[in-house]
């Protein structure tokens, strides 16, 4: 089925089984591979993408459930080459060890920031508990945020 999706600021046209994942879309025709394949149940935040600007599970959600919604991945968060503050937070906090979790903490850390520009460290919890890191970046994760809401 041919459907148009509005991905990081631009439309872009796909011809896909209406039933596919948008997770499968975005990374498989699309190339946004920043969104990362986790669990498949939407239990682990891996495949987190903003749609209308909530922290989403993209392995959960069918591409024709996404037409007519603003979507944007990790790779969207940066603006002219400049990361965003929460991508610049996370680098200068060292947020991220492996790597694999970080793109849906991101996400997951911009929709926070974007409900509530001075969230409490208990919100910052709850926003980020979804997340799974195998790692334990937990506390420079939450770190991040702080720091990305002070900017």
């Amino acid at each position: 089925m041919k459907l148009t999706l509005r991905v990081n600021g631009a439309d872009h046209d796909v011809d896909v089984p209406r039933r596919a994942t948008l997770l499968s879309v975005l990374r498989d025709d699309l190339g946004l591979v920043a969104t990362r394949f986790g669990c498949g149940a939407g239990q682990c935040g891996a495949c987190y993408v903003l749609v209308d600007g909530a922290a989403v599970a993209s392995c959960l959600m069918t591409v024709d459930q996404a037409v007519d919604h603003e979507i944007v991945t990790v790779e969207g968060l940066a603006q002219d080459g400049k990361l965003s503050p929460v991508q610049d937070a996370f680098a200068r906090e060292g947020a991220m060890q492996c790597g694999y979790c970080t793109s849906g903490m991101l996400i997951s850390a911009t929709a926070l920031l974007r409900r509530s520009s001075h969230p409490s460290d208990e919100e910052i919890r709850d926003a980020l508990a979804p997340n799974l890191c195998r790692c334990g970046a937990y506390g420079r994760a939450i770190r991040a945020v702080q720091r990305a809401a002070a900017t």
